[in-house]
């Protein structure tokens, strides 16, 4: 894994960052979330919102909601000038590790959903022990794409996706 920039900074994402979120944003997707999507997800208590910043500008962010036992990973950005640096792997480990309470939660679940083309974030969510466990089909509204449906469990970190509600069949990977 590349190491990321030794001036990062990793802390919670606040409404004041959203101007910057919303550049990445709109560089990164095809769709992009409007500010109101943003302002939403901020508003509910109990998420984690993270934000890096790299070289003294934010670099990335991730929005990630609690559904009952599970989170859903729901939006996660770097800034096109600072990929392959490191800095999704950190914001990865940084949600982990708030998500699980301090280590009193060791493995909590999450799920997400990730365009079927988009290998290098797929391969970022495979090294987390993320593994696909279904397809919805025609997800992504701009082109009609299908999205992976990925878990991390107890169960995907040993291998298995026996604990995962409604496992589907799935593509080999690309």
């Amino acid at each position: 894994m590349t190491t990321p920039p030794p001036d990062l900074l990793i802390r919670r994402l606040s409404y004041g960052d959203l101007p910057q979120v919303i550049a990445i944003e709109r560089r990164v997707f095809p769709a992009p979330w409007s500010l109101a999507m943003f302002v939403l997800e901020l508003s509910k208590p109990g998420g984690i919102s993270l934000a890096a910043s790299a070289r003294g500008r934010m670099a990335a962010y991730l929005i990630c909601s609690r559904y009952d036992t599970v989170w859903h990973l729901m939006n996660v950005a770097v800034d096109p000038d600072q990929k392959g640096g490191g800095i999704g792997t950190a914001l990865l480990e940084r949600l982990i590790e708030e998500a699980g309470d301090g280590g009193r939660d060791p493995a909590p679940r999450f799920t997400l959903e990730v365009r079927t083309s988009n290998v290098g974030a797929i391969r970022l969510y495979e090294r987390f022990g993320f593994r696909a466990a279904g397809m919805r089909r025609r997800y992504y509204q701009d082109n009609g794409e299908d999205a992976l449906i990925m878990w991390r469990t107890p169960a995907t970190l040993e291998g298995r996706l026996d604990d995962i509600p409604a496992a589907g069949p799935v593509p080999t990977s690309p």
